[in-house]
């Protein structure tokens, strides 16, 4: 195994690119070896996605240097960076849903026979591969729009694998994994590294950059701050970094505890198909209520089935004491209930990536925004100008594409287009994936003033440190069903682990309650 004190093999030195007026690098410094892990750390829009496309050949730089193996060398395009060895998977998955795993694996470059596709070593060399990705499990033949985003995350990088790199790049690629599929990558990755590879580690999960990384380099507004190895800073330390000041806590104090208030969401026997079964709960105006539990356990479903997505569902929904019927995300933020749903996926789900950061805030509002079926321009410019303001969004220009966005201010986007409808009842999937450590301290800021003004917020989250810092009551789900309600000082990492796991729980401050209990509907 190759020593940090090693010649690199790979350096960038004084690399920068500009796109228009916005500076993403500024002569960016990079030095990485082999047989070692090294993360790239840094807050959202701080050059570290701009660094790895001029890395892979996907942007080329506008100065600067790059050596590989001792050379100087230039990527024209993806397909040069992937011929020298250098591969990247990224968090915005490529695949072709409608192809089956292994069509996507090899897409660029399918083993053939007398010219044609040879199915059968196909099928072999993806076994290969999604057993190298600690992904066995995972049906070579099976199509990507069945597989849940997770194990999509896990085709991902067995297609990154099959290309044999001498330098993998994972840009958030764990973020929409499960904690299982987690485990199973950090394992993957700990074997790379002993055969010799030289990795480079983006993630805004700090226990896993501390589970991984030999070294650590921190970026801030598109420069070098420092490079040092892993274990050498604390956590204050790095994360102050990465921000540029110092850094405080993360989650707002919650309220001291509040009179009950009658529910403005109930939920009795609610079930679909064989992944939501006979769900009971209610939330209250001013209540951020988490859902936790092991990713896949109906979570999402949940949301989904709140907010008229999913057909066929049973059981009752009653918004403010009335039993409705939501068939529909139009019937659900009908101002009668008042409901929006913040997405796991907002490059998919939640936003229109061509078009701009004006018309994306509009969308879910345009009824307010228009009279007589005409948008009118002022009021539309009036809570534009409001959103951008209340969530300190970032970019080139309401005219820019949200694409152009970091992650984080396109989070923001999706949350401010669904403010503008001032919302009574907020359901979130997972909304800080893959988002730097400053834009969540401000989304846990919001979310806490929005529940002081009377929302009522409903907030599935993977990190448990998210549910344990904001949420007042959580409902740990398994296999579809409740199976515990934690309450106040109960809300710990180590119940809702075993709660998770349908294990029992200790007794904790307040009790942690067997579902139905105070709280959940009967």
């Amino acid at each position: 195994m190759q020593q940090g004190g090693e010649q690199p093999f790979f350096q960038m030195s004084g690399v920068s690119k500009s796109y228009g007026g916005a500076v993403a690098l500024d002569h960016a410094e990079l030095a990485v070896r082999k047989g070692r892990i090294h993360a790239i750390l840094g807050e959202n829009g701080a050059g570290k996605s701009t660094l790895l496309k001029v890395m892979s050949g996907v942007v080329q730089p506008d100065e600067g240097v790059m050596h590989l193996d001792g050379r100087e060398v230039s990527f024209a395009s993806p397909a040069e960076a992937n011929a020298a060895g250098i591969v990247c998977v990224y968090q915005e998955l490529s695949l072709i849903p409608d192809l089956s795993v292994a069509d996507n694996i090899f897409a660029s470059n399918p083993p053939r026979r007398f010219g044609m596709i040879d199915r059968r070593a196909q099928r072999r060399q993806a076994e290969e591969a999604l057993a190298r990705a600690g992904a066995a499990d995972i049906n070579p033949l099976a199509k990507v729009r069945d597989l849940p985003l997770s194990r999509q995350q896990m085709v991902e990088l067995a297609k990154g694998l099959a290309h044999e790199p001498r330098i993998l790049i994972l840009d958030e690629a764990t973020s929409a994994l499960t904690a299982a599929d987690v485990a199973r990558v950090i394992e993957v990755l700990k074997r790379l590294r002993e055969e010799g590879l030289a990795l480079l580690f983006i993630s805004h999960r700090m226990h896993e950059v501390k589970a991984l990384a030999d070294e650590c380099t921190v970026y801030r507004n598109g420069r070098h701050v420092m490079s040092f190895e892993a274990g050498t800073r604390t956590d204050n330390e790095v994360i102050e970094m990465m921000i540029g000041r110092k850094y405080q806590h993360v989650f707002p104090d919650k309220p001291a505890e509040k009179a009950e208030r009658p529910p403005v969401l109930a939920c009795h026997d609610l079930a679909w198909s064989d992944t939501l079964q006979g769900i009971s709960f209610s939330l209250q105006p001013g209540e951020i209520l988490g859902l936790g539990g092991l990713d896949g356990q109906g979570q999402r479903e949940l949301l989904l089935a709140l907010f008229g997505v999913l057909r066929g569902c049973a059981g009752k929904i009653e918004i403010d004491g009335k039993a409705e019927s939501i068939g529909s995300p139009v019937a659900a933020r009908a101002k009668g209930i008042g409901m929006a749903l913040i997405p796991e996926d907002r490059k998919t789900e939640g936003l229109m990536l061509p078009m701009s950061v004006r018309e994306n805030l509009s969308f879910a509002a345009l009824d307010r925004m228009s009279s007589a079926g005409v948008i009118d321009r002022n009021r539309q410019q009036s809570f534009v100008d409001r959103m951008i303001e209340l969530l300190a969004i970032k970019s080139h220009g309401v005219d820019a594409p949200v694409g152009s966005l970091s992650g984080g201010n396109q989070q923001k986007v999706v949350i401010a287009k669904w403010l503008i409808r001032e919302p009574r009842i907020l359901l979130l999937s997972d909304p800080t994936r893959g988002i730097d450590v400053g834009t969540k301290q401000e989304l846990y800021q919001l979310l806490r003033r929005l529940a002081d003004e009377g929302a009522a917020i409903l907030f599935y989250s993977t990190d448990y440190d998210e549910l344990i810092g904001c949420c007042d009551r959580v409902l740990v789900l398994y296999e579809g069903r409740i199976k515990k309600e934690l309450v106040g000082p109960a809300i710990t990492e180590q119940n809702l682990i075993a709660s998770a796991l349908d294990l029992p729980v200790g007794q904790v401050g307040q009790v942690a309650q067997d579902s139905p209990s105070k709280g959940v509907a009967p």
